[in-house]
């Protein structure tokens, strides 16, 4: 059977990936299991992959979340079997492939209610989001404010309706009206147009002048100084990604100077790196998606031909909610 894969062999542009034919992939390790995908997901970290951001041994295989269906397991696997449908997020980058072999304990099988093109869209966004409202440094209660950059992203609107189900208050940023409307109509209570709006201001407008309890953070380099001027005292800044680039250094006695704030930097590997947190963390997911609580927004598609147009697409800001690639 086929085993088509993109692979880059240097750092640059969507003009790196390259779609090759992989050889065989061989038998799983006794930790292991063979999944041959039929949906991937497309996120952000595999653009910094690509550029070198978070810098790969090259070649390297992309992707870091998809869904399929288990063809073999390993001898020490015990909650797979051949046949199961299944999704997963890993930390080893490769689902930018027909087939792989990948470490079961990020592997889940997944509800009959939930089918597999969700289950690709939602392992790596829906995951984080658990972990950002459920496992961050704040104990979250209905009515606290949060902020939400990106609200109209795969992530954000996954936030929006999670945060809304859990009582938050949330206020999301994005780059156009249109794009706050959807945030909006996913559950965000206001939507900021950063390309308009001065969002500090608005920030404390709607908090009465009080700030968030926390920012929540994927973009970075851009959005620092004003994540941290939007906290109330003893805020929280949780910092998950770098789309406009990384975060320079900075003094921490500034963080002292502006509420005695708190800074984090996650990664959702950090979370899932045990398979009882992971299978704990996706039950949580599986729940409020089976309950339609959360919907899964895959707006865009594309085909594993066309991956340099997704790629292009994410990193022009012109998609919104989640991208998936068929196989």
């Amino acid at each position: 059977m086929k085993n088509r894969a993109i692979k880059i062999s240097q750092y640059g542009t969507s003009e790196v990936l390259e779609l090759v034919n992989a050889p065989a992939v061989g038998e799983p390790q006794a930790h292991q299991v063979k999944v041959r995908h039929q949906f991937v997901g497309l996120n952000f970290i595999d653009i910094y992959q690509r550029t070198g951001l978070y810098p790969l041994p090259l070649p390297a295989q992309l992707g870091m979340e998809a869904s399929g269906i288990v063809e073999t397991v390993g001898m020490n696997v015990r909650h797979l079997k051949a046949g199961d449908r299944v999704a997963y997020t890993t930390a080893t980058p490769g689902c930018y492939a027909d087939v792989r072999l990948v470490d079961a304990k990020t592997v889940c099988r997944l509800p009959d209610s939930i089918d597999l093109t969700t289950g690709a869209a939602m392992m790596l966004k829906g995951l984080t989001v658990q972990y950002l409202f459920k496992r961050s440094l704040m104990n979250f209660v209905p009515g606290d404010f949060v902020l939400f950059h990106a609200a109209a992203g795969g992530v954000g609107l996954i936030a929006c309706q999670w945060a809304k189900f859990l009582g938050l208050r949330l206020i999301g940023t994005a780059g156009s009206d249109d794009k706050c409307a959807l945030a909006i109509h996913h559950g965000a209570e206001f939507a900021i147009n950063y390309q308009k709006d001065h969002v500090v201001a608005r920030v404390k407008d709607i908090t009465g002048g009080v700030g968030v309890k926390a920012v929540f953070d994927s973009v970075g380099k851009d959005t620092w100084d004003l994540s941290l001027d939007c906290l109330r005292p003893l805020g929280l800044l949780v910092s998950y990604g770098n789309a406009s680039g990384a975060v320079p250094p900075f003094a921490p006695g500034v963080l002292g100077a502006k509420g005695s704030l708190y800074v984090t930097r996650q990664t959702l590997f950090s979370h899932i790196a045990d398979f009882d947190t992971c299978q704990q963390m996706a039950d949580d997911l599986f729940s409020v998606v089976a309950q339609n609580v959360v919907k899964i927004p895959i707006h865009q598609t594309y085909d594993l031909e066309h991956i340099r147009q997704a790629h292009e697409d994410l990193e022009g800001r012109k998609t919104t909610g989640c991208s998936i690639i068929t196989l």
